[in-house]
């Protein structure tokens, strides 16, 4: 178990204590319901003061990973998927709420005659585009459908990876293509029989449907995604300025 704080990191304590913290809760060190350790146990295995321990733990109350219990402790919160504000993807939003991500791949094919998806891409009738279609799982747990559909040049890329694992925004980083807006549409809708059938629900059950279609630093359209989810298992978080 990981439980190395570096005094001499440029890393400060509290922000080293905090991502261990983050990881014990990824790995299911401690399970979701659990109280984590006394801040005494906490402080004598880090060797850092209260000060450093209760700042690394409020910052993780605030982020909902944990919850205080009035005369019991600090307990580890059940996780509920959320998406809004900083552009990510369905792995990255699992990870940071210490959900494990997966992914189930229905099918991957090349096309060239879905001309609404090409026109969502800025692409022109005759080029191909990948689309991809998976199950999205949070700690073994179907959350979504995903349907994602990308120009050729950025599917030949994809298409080199292992599709049940693959963080497509990672790959396409690591590529130099990175995106740098995203315009997302949210809807209501019910899901269908073989929609039902796929997220383990009953067919009708409520989903919330995100279109979404993401720029590239030219901005040109380089993702279009429909994403269907279990509408008890995620929300979509907004803040509003005025």
């Amino acid at each position: 178990m990981e439980h190395n704080v570096d005094p001499h990191k440029d890393l400060s304590l509290y922000l080293q204590v905090k991502n261990i913290l983050i990881k014990r809760i990824q790995e299911k060190v401690w399970p979701a319901h659990t109280l984590i350790p006394t801040e005494q146990e906490l402080m004598k295995e880090f060797n850092v003061s209260r000060t450093t321990l209760r700042q690394a733990i409020s910052i993780l109350v605030q982020d909902g990973l944990l919850e205080k219990k009035q005369g019991k402790g600090t307990m580890v919160k059940a996780q509920e998927l959320s998406g809004g504000g900083r552009l990510k993807g369905f792995a990255e939003e699992a990870a940071e709420k210490g959900l494990t991500p997966k992914s189930k791949l229905i099918r991957a094919e090349f096309r060239s005659d879905l001309y609404h998806e090409k026109s969502m891409l800025d692409l022109l009738e005759e080029e191909e585009i990948l689309v991809i279609e998976r199950i999205r799982f949070a700690d073994k747990v179907p959350i979504a459908i995903e349907r994602s559909c990308w120009p050729a040049y950025i599917g030949k890329i994809l298409m080199k990876h292992d599709l049940d694992t693959a963080k497509f925004y990672e790959i396409l980083e690591a590529k130099n293509i990175t995106l740098k807006y995203a315009k997302d549409q949210i809807t209501a809708i019910n899901a269908t029989v073989p929609e039902a059938d796929l997220l383990g629900i009953r067919g009708g059950e409520a989903l919330l449907k995100i279109k979404r279609v993401s720029f590239g630093f030219d901005d040109r359209p380089i993702e279009y995604t429909i994403t269907k989810y279990h509408g008890e298992k995620y929300h979509f978080d907004l803040e509003l300025t005025r």
